[in-house]
């Protein structure tokens, strides 16, 4: 460096000579950096320049720099010399950085200031206009906030002793900044909260006949974009939905006539039109241009808007068209041949080859029981056989082959069938593809019976795993054994060993159910043939492939049928309006949408709720329960609740824990029961219903021809505490009694019971067709195991999974949830009814984890140990060379035991207060 008054770099005389470094000077001055070499300047700032690189030698250094866009390399400068040029550039570059810091962070600062004082404004101003701050203000702010780039100056550690020495109003908006927007949007609603609580207290106190609790009122004031209420049975959810309105109404955050309420069937949405109308205009609201309408009627209202044609709804639909179902299929069977193979085929042996919810099937400890009554080895034979069978072949199963073929190396062989009318022989080999077998040595074993039958001249014919779950192996069976002189007779009707046909009327539901929710998921037959290779393997994919090809046609004629009547059915009317609110053909007017049992959507009606609420600064308000989702069969899909998020987007979910209708201990009872499933959104329901002791028992009938006359002796009992005025809370009125059963059939166990009218309502209902209702005490018949028994053990088709998003894993899903719906219908108490040696296996729940009594018929306490092992019988004494035990009563099958005296594993089973002759004799045990 020279010792001119600006800092100066150039090579010495001698470096010059030594180095040929050439004339070169080098200058940094005011942020600029100058290069001269030969006379030639090259000017640039320092934040266009880089010192690349630093190459010290022994006597001098080379420099490398990048000066703009070119690169420098200077050589010639001692080492000294380059070292204060290095740290010369470092500090001339970070003091530029800095200052370029402080001009950004002064620019920054003031735009933090700017949004800091408009969302202030925006959030004040929100609040005395709109009330609640939704999420979709706080995603506005947040955004707006996120483009300002403030908060990385303010972590930037070469800024912290500027940021220290600001003055007040800047810090001021720091502080403000630094707060996080939805925290302070929380905040802000909470107090939102807590006000309107206050200044509404009179329309919260008289907008239903009793004051709204501090779970209905928060759910009512928060109005964010996207709201899920999760709601006990019996918590007032059609309160907290009217109130809503109401509150909308009131405050003039929406007018009338952009509330729309969406309900599931027309009683549901009459109801909510009704009781809107009551509750709100008694208070000066204009309920009347608050709209309640079904689902489908609403969807109609749409298409019609948005086409200038309101179509019409297909006629034949009455009982879902199950009846218009069954002509198509009866006309399909008529008209075309390979159908109806197919559909007998599957209708007599496909449909009843699949596992129940406890993964039951025809297969024994042995081996697959085929229709005809043996058991085989592998379900491919009994594919085999079933086949044979549905189609008259005669066939012997492992008949000894009819030479000697036992050696020192082999046994006698048995071919896996035999068809005597041809003298033929039949081997089904367990190949996954041509020459693989996933058993060590069994292609020798394949070749050496092959040879066998070429050696005697014997007939062979031959099937592999690899083709039968492919389709083609019954298909090239019946061409050989044709062609060798068996002619095939099908017949559906055929009865098997022990068995029968599935019923027709299951059968269409299935195909119903599964239309349904094909429709609903708008799933084509390409998408759901992906789903089945997808999903399915095994005799599983053969089995569901030939549902779907019979669906294939099914469908077809169900849509043929509704374009030839010019019609609709009821998924067409959901997806056609959503797909229309989608494409902007009609705007929804509505602002607020409130959805009444949200548990029950179907994808379709979910997609339609979406689209409605697509637009910003509108709000969906959903409520339901996922504890009493009970109609998958009709397309609810239960995963549009639990999934509500994903669907929705963010969402404030909310639950309506307290119940106004039962006792806590049929809550506790009913809670921890449905609450098994892990799948369920857990809540915990709090009573604020008396105690009316006891709540829940269980009475064990002798037979089922019994079961009549014990109902009615109970309800006799109770009507005579009615009316001698023993039973408290109950003077002067009648008694409602509800008899539920899981089936219609079961009507008959009450119909002896009329005379009891003068002090009981008793009226019998199925428990689907409960939802909604209450009575003081309920009884729930049916409490047996069996395929008609509670939990019903005719299971879902699970072919359905492949037109649903998500299957349940959870054993009897539903079923559960049923049984929840049945016990959550009693405001007093609930009487379970079952029968000796035939205890459901929810019952035997129930006594097990809740340690609810059983009595008889006249109300004396049975023992009721549930065998430890099973869960699914009682224990009974048992004695052995050791002495007296316990063992399960449904031994062999069931080897549990317990030890009789002095085993702490063994409960004791007593009840809960005195034994009474009235309804229910024991609550649940403590």
């Amino acid at each position: 460096m020279t010792g001119h008054a600006l800092p100066t770099w150039q090579p010495s005389a001698w470096a010059k000579t030594l180095t040929h470094s050439g004339d070169w000077r080098l200058a940094l001055h005011d942020d600029v950096v100058t290069v001269t070499v030969g006379g030639v300047a090259t000017e640039a700032g320092l934040e266009a320049c880089a010192l690349v690189d630093v190459a010290r030698g022994l006597f001098w250094s080379q420099l490398t720099l990048q000066v703009g866009e070119q690169v420098m390399r200077l050589r010639g400068i001692g080492r000294a010399d380059a070292a204060s040029f290095e740290s010369a550039f470092t500090v001339a570059r970070e003091s530029l950085q800095l200052r370029q810091l402080i001009a950004e962070f002064a620019v920054a600062a003031g735009q933090a200031t700017l949004w800091v004082q408009s969302f202030t404004a925006a959030l004040t101003r929100h609040l005395r206009t709109r009330g609640w701050l939704t999420t979709e203000f706080g995603a506005e702010w947040a955004a707006r906030k996120a483009a300002v780039g403030f908060s990385h100056l303010l972590d930037d550690p070469n800024l912290q002793a500027h940021i220290a020495a600001q003055p007040l109003d800047v810090a001021g908006t720091i502080a403000l900044w630094s707060e996080d927007a939805l925290a302070t949007i929380a905040r802000e609603n909470q107090r939102h909260l807590e006000a309107e609580t206050e200044q509404c207290r009179e329309f919260f106190d008289t907008v239903e006949r009793s004051p709204l609790t501090t779970e209905q009122i928060r759910a009512v004031v928060c109005f964010d974009n996207r709201m899920l209420v999760v709601a006990a049975a019996g918590s007032g959810k059609t309160s907290t939905m009217v109130a809503k309105a109401g509150y909308a109404l009131h405050r003039n955050l929406i007018a009338a006539d952009k509330i729309v309420m969406l309900a599931f069937n027309s009683a549901a949405a009459k109801e909510l039109q009704q009781r809107t109308r009551e509750r709100l205009g008694p208070l000066g609201l204009d309920a009347e241009q608050v709209v309640a309408r079904t689902f489908h009627a609403f969807g109609l209202d749409i298409i019609g808007q948005a086409t200038g044609k309101k179509p019409s709804l297909a006629p034949w639909l009455e009982n879902d068209g199950i009846a218009q179902l069954g002509l198509i299929i009866d006309r399909l069977r008529a008209t075309d041949v390979v159908f109806r193979s197919e559909w007998d085929f599957f209708r007599a042996v496909l449909a009843r080859d699949y596992p129940d919810d406890d993964g039951v099937t025809s297969e024994t400890s042995e081996g697959f029981r085929t229709s005809q009554g043996e058991t085989v080895k592998s379900p491919g034979e009994r594919m085999i056989a079933d086949w044979l069978f549905f189609n008259g072949v005669e066939y012997v199963y492992e008949k000894a082959y009819e030479f000697e073929t036992a050696d020192a190396e082999h046994g006698q062989y048995h071919p896996d069938f035999y068809y005597p009318a041809i003298n033929a022989y039949h081997e089904h080999w367990a190949l996954d593809a041509p020459g693989e077998s996933p058993f060590d040595g069994y292609l020798d074993g394949m070749a050496w019976k092959q040879k066998v039958h070429r050696t005697n001249g014997t007939s062979l014919l031959e099937t592999t795993k690899f083709e039968l779950w492919g389709g083609s192996a019954l298909t090239n069976l019946g061409r050989q054994l044709t062609e060798r002189g068996i002619r095939l007779q099908p017949d559906a009707d055929r009865l098997a060993a022990g068995q029968t046909p599935v019923e027709n009327a299951l059968l269409l539901k299935t195909f119903r159910s599964f239309l349904a929710h094909a429709k609903s998921n708008c799933l084509s037959d390409e998408q759901l043939s992906v789903r089945l290779t997808e999903q399915a393997q095994g005799p599983v994919r053969y089995r569901d492939a030939s549902f779907l090809r019979l669906f294939t046609a099914i469908r077809r004629e169900w849509d043929a049928q509704l374009a030839a009547d010019d019609c609709i059915d009821f998924e067409d009317m959901l997806t056609l309006a959503a797909e229309h609110l989608e494409a902007g053909d009609w705007v929804s007017p509505y602002e607020l949408v409130m959805v009444d049992e949200f548990q029950d959507a179907s994808f379709a009606r979910a997609r339609l709720a979406r689209a409605l609420v697509a637009q910003p600064g509108r709000y969906l308000f959903a409520v339901g329960d996922d504890w009493q989702s009970i109609n998958r069969f009709a397309g609810a899909d239960l995963s549009v609740m639990t999934g509500f998020q994903s669907w929705f987007g963010p969402s404030d979910v909310m639950r309506l824990e307290r119940t106004f209708r039962f006792p806590q201990s049929i809550a506790d009872v009913s809670s921890a029961f449905v609450l098994q499933n892990p799948s369920q959104i857990a809540k915990t329901v709090v009573s604020s219903t008396r105690e009316f002791v006891p709540t829940i028992g269980i009475v064990t009938m002798d037979s089922e021809t019994a079961v009549a006359a014990g109902i009615r002796h109970r309800l006799k009992l109770l009507r005579d505490q009615v009316a001698s005025g023993e039973l408290p809370g109950a003077p002067g009125r009648k008694l409602s009694v509800l008899v539920l059963g899981r089936y219609q059939f079961q009507h008959k166990y009450v119909s002896g019971c009329g005379d009891l009218a003068d002090r009981l309502d008793v009226r019998f209902s199925t428990i689907h067709a409960s939802k909604g209702a209450e009575a003081d005490y309920v009884v729930i018949v049916g409490m047996v195991n069996g395929k008609y028994g509670f939990p019903s053990t005719i299971p879902n088709d699970p072919v359905l999974r492949l037109a649903m998003p998500a299957a349940e894993v959870f054993p009897r899903a539903e079923e559960r949830r049923l049984f929840y719906v049945a016990l959550t219908r009693a405001r007093r108490g609930v009487l379970l009814v079952t029968i000796d040696k035939h205890e459901s296996r929810f019952l035997m729940e129930l006594i097990r984890d809740q340690g609810i009594v059983r009595t008889n018929t006249i109300g004396e306490v049975l023992e009721s140990v549930v065998c430890p092992k099973c869960g699914r019988a009682f224990m009974v004494p048992r004695s052995s060379k050791r002495g007296p035990f316990l063992g399960c009563r449904r031994y062999p099958r069931c080897k549990g035991t317990l030890a009789i005296d002095g085993s702490p594993s063994v409960p004791a089973v007593k009840p809960v207060g005195e034994p009474r002759k009235a309804f229910t004799p024991y609550r649940r045990h403590r």
